[in-house]
């Protein structure tokens, strides 16, 4: 099997995570990123998240989204997320790979660079 160390050049494979408040949220924000080809898949899970806000302790479900994209695409992903998203302070944050089995990020960089 094998791998590549890829982190940090343009085509990179990343994960952009945000978490949304409804599964529906969650599924049209996947479908658009995978129709738009900014990411080669989404991922959803269910999450109990607590978190401060405005001064207060909160406990909620929320599903967590996860888009495996490229390093090069994290704007244009982020751009997308913002404007579909429904909270007033979304988390959007990125993970690298420091390791990727080389067919799998390859396939990651040919769904995710936002062309047909």
């Amino acid at each position: 099997m094998m791998s590549t160390r890829a982190e940090g050049s343009p085509g990179a494979p990343i994960a952009v995570v945000t978490t949304v408040g409804s599964r529906a949220e969650a599924q049209s924000m996947a479908c658009a990123l995978v129709k738009a080809r900014l990411a080669a898949c989404v991922q959803i899970n269910a999450i109990d998240s607590v978190y401060s806000w405005q001064g207060e302790i909160r406990a909620d479900q929320e599903f967590r989204v996860v888009a495996k994209t490229s390093e090069a695409s994290y704007a244009a992903v982020e751009a997308a997320i913002r404007e579909l998203h429904s909270y007033e302070l979304p988390a959007i944050h990125a993970i690298a790979f420091a390791h990727i089995h080389l067919a799998y990020g390859e396939w990651i960089a040919a769904n995710s660079n936002g062309r047909p």
